[in-house]
Order: structure tokens, then C-alpha cells, then sequence
């Protein structure tokens, strides 16, 4: 019997899962949350106990180091060699990797090589890669790439209304995220809806410190909020999402702290979104907290981000010609109720209905009235699952 570890790296997190393969039992699991931020969370679940720590961990290589360290502190392995394979989530793939792949120094290579397409994601999850690879050499490592579910978009979608030369010369398109996580809870909205998948329309609302919205026909993407980056789209937790393109000359001619495109490009991506606006912080619980207290600042910001999911939403029952569901998921989308009751409070007109009660309730669950037109679901994503799927197929 072998283990797989499945690696999730976001931009302040590290969600892992080992399984005992190929009978998709999950042995443990943990979460790192608040990477690089003061007072990050460590969690671990094992053996029916949850164990949770308190402290500052500065980057993702040393998070690996404190997740494998755990494991043998627990009990939960005896001997790294238990686990035979690891699956990493890549945010970009670019147009060169359009499926999960084995990774190789060259693949890793080219991983950190597209950080340009995801500033703050490719980069932690080469430093995964790397960390995982001093400690488990032996361990078959596969790549499973954000970027695959978005490759069904039509051309009309991907496209930038750009001269052609900058596709033809540059790849420079929209390429989407979260891809992973909005094809599983697709597959399962299309369970809960009693429908096959190839019948199905739904939007699907990937939200957490980052976020992205997607609209899925008959299973497969076409369209998605994020773009050329994960910049593109919603506002996110430290990322503004989408603005006029002129604002970047605007800003750096005005503000001496900004030297150049570059600088701010950062400061679009690591100091705007909830943390810019609300002056607390990235994260949606502290905003939860200030707004509570009646700060403006946390009101303002917790009132924009409601906006931004509304917009796209509309947006793509207009794409879909109208939709069979609608589902929230990942950290925020799951867990904030407060959140989920804001985006829907505008959508009553498309006969979009909250039922407030099932929306106070976690896990998978139906959280529209009996009387919606659109079904709206919470799910619990599971890119885990299937990156240790892949990585079995590709072992």
C-alpha cells in the first residue's frame, strides 16, 4: 500500500492531503494559512484529532519543512519513504502544458519560467517542488496545472482585443485559474442537480484570498475571470482585479514610491484588493471583524468585493444564457455566510433566492429558497482528490 501527498500552495496558503492509494482513503490532512503573514495558522487533522498551532512562518519552503516534520511528530508516517508520489497544483501552465505532467528538473525549469503569468502562485510552488525534492527524492512528483480545465474556452473568450502579433509573438491571452477546483464541484453541482454534466450550465465561484468565477457548459469552461495572470478578474484578498489599463502610466507618474510598470504590478498584487481598501487586512475574517465594529474602511471594502462577484455573475448568465446553478467554494466562498448572503442580496431579479437558514450551515449543502430558479449550492472543493488521481494515472 502507498501514500500520496496532494500539495495545494496558494499565494498565503498550503492545503495537503495524504491518501493511501489507489483506495482514495485520506490518512491526514492539514492547512496552512496566513503564509508570510503575522500569527499563521498550522493545522493538522489525524486519527479523529485536530491539532492547530499558532506562529510566524515566513515562505512556503519552510512550511513543506514543518508539514513533513509533523507527520513524523504525529505518527502519521514512520518513514518519508511511505510516500511514493506528489502531487503539486500549478496555477500557470501557459500554452505549453495543457495536461498534468511528471516533473523533471527541466518541467520545474519551465514552471518558474511562466512566473510571469502568476507572480505570486508559480514561484511558491516551484519552492514546494524543490523542498519536497531534498527530503523525498524518490518520490514521483507530477505537476497538475490550474490553466488545463480553461483550455476548452473558445477563441472569442481567451482572446485580448490586442493587435494579433501579441498572441502570435507573446501567447498573451486569458489563460484562467482555480481550474482544478471549478471542474470538481461542476461534476458534483451536476450530481446534486441530478443531471448529467454534459447537460448542465452553472457558475461556478471559486472564492478565496484569491478568487476567480467560471462559467461551465456542459462540464467545460468558457469563460473565467481570471486572465493573463491572477491579477485579472475579482477583487481578491491582496489583488485588485481588473481596472483601466491607463491607471498604471497614472500612478507610477504621480507616486515617487512607484519607479517603475514593475513596482506597480506589486503593489496591484500584494497591496490592493480587501488589504488596500480596508487599510486591516487581507483577510476576509478581519474585515468580517472591522466591519462589525462599524470601521468604514472594512464596510467599504467587504461592500466591493460583493460588487466584483456580482458583476461577473451577471456577466455569465448572460454567457450561459442563463444558468442551472450557481456555487461558492473554497476558504471564503465555504465559510463566509455573511459573504455568500451579500453577492446573492442583488441577484433577486434573475430569481435568485437565499434561504437564509441553509445558509448558516457548512459543508455541501443547497442554500437556495425551494421557490429560486437557480439552484445555489455550497461545496466544498477537493483539489486533492484530484491531483492524487493524477498522479497515480502518471506514476
Amino acid at each position: 500500500m502507498t501514500k500520496t501527498l496532494a500539495v495545494n500552495a496558494g499565494s498565503s496558503s498550503l492545503k495537503w492531503q495524504l491518501y493511501e492509494m489507489p483506495e482514495e482513503k485520506v490518512v491526514a490532512k492539514g492547512l496552512i494559512e496566513r503564509i508570510g503573514l503575522k500569527d499563521s495558522i498550522f493545522t493538522t487533522k489525524f486519527d479523529g484529532e485536530k491539532y492547530e498551532q499558532i506562529l510566524d512562518i515566513v515562505n512556503h519552503t519552510q512550511a513543506v519543512k514543518m508539514v513533513l516534520e509533523d507527520m513524523q511528530r504525529l505518527n502519521i508516517i514512520k518513514e518519508f519513504s511511505e510516500i511514493t508520489g506528489i502531487g503539486h497544483r500549478v496555477v500557470a501552465g501557459g500554452e505549453l502544458f495543457k495536461e498534468s505532467t511528471r516533473l523533471t528538473p527541466e518541467v520545474v525549469k519551465q514552471i518558474e519560467e511562466l512566473s510571469p503569468y502568476a507572480p505570486l502562485h508559480n514561484p511558491a510552488e516551484a519552492d514546494c517542488m524543490h523542498a519536497f525534492e531534498e527530503v523525498l527524492p524518490d518520490a514521483v512528483g507530477v505537476a497538475v496545472f490550474d490553466t488545463a480545465f480553461h483550455t476548452t474556452m473558445p477563441e472569442k473568450a481567451y482572446r485580448y482585443p490586442v493587435p494579433n502579433k501579441y498572441y502570435d509573438e507573446l501567447k498573451v491571452r486569458k489563460y484562467g485559474a482555480h481550474g482544478t477546483s471549478h471542474m470538481f464541484v461542476s461534476q458534483e453541482a451536476a450530481k446534486l442537480l441530478g443531471k448529467p454534466v454534459e447537460e448542465t450550465k452553472i457558475i461556478t465561484c471559486h472564492i478565496g484570498n484569491g478568487a476567480s468565477i467560471t462559467a461551465v457548459k456542459g462540464g467545460k469552461s468558457v469563460d473565467t475571470s481570471m486572465g493573463f495572470t491572477p491579477l485579472g478578474g475579482i477583487m481578491m484578498g491582496t489583488r485588485s482585479g481588473e481596472l483601466d489599463p491607463s491607471v498604471l502610466p497614472f500612478i507610477i507618474a504621480n507616486d515617487p514610491e512607484l519607479k517603475d510598470a514593475q513596482d506597480a504590478i506589486d503593489m496591484l498584487n500584494k497591496k490592493s484588493g480587501l488589504a488596500g481598501i480596508s487599510e486591516i487586512s487581507s483577510d476576509m475574517r478581519d474585515i468580517r471583524d472591522g466591519r462589525k465594529a462599524g470601521n468604514p474602511k472594512a464596510i467599504l471594502a467587504f461592500d466591493m468585493y460583493c460588487d466584483r462577484i456580482q458583476k461577473y455573475i451577471g456577466q455569465y448568465l448572460a454567457v450561459l444564457n442563463g444558468a442551472d446553478a450557481i456555487v461558492f467554494t473554497a476558504g471564503i466562498g465555504e465559510n463566509a455566510e455573511y459573504m455568500r448572503e451579500g453577492v446573492l442580496d442583488g441577484l433577486d431579479w434573475f430569481g435568485i433566492k437565499l434561504d437564509k437558514e441553509a445558509n448558516n450551515t457548512y459543508g455541501t449543502t443547497e442554500i437556495s429558497a425551494a421557490d429560486s430558479r437557480v439552484k445555489v449550492f455550497v461545496i466544498p472543493t477537493d483539489e486533492e482528490l484530484v491531483i492524487a488521481r493524477d498522479v497515480e494515472l502518471l506514476k
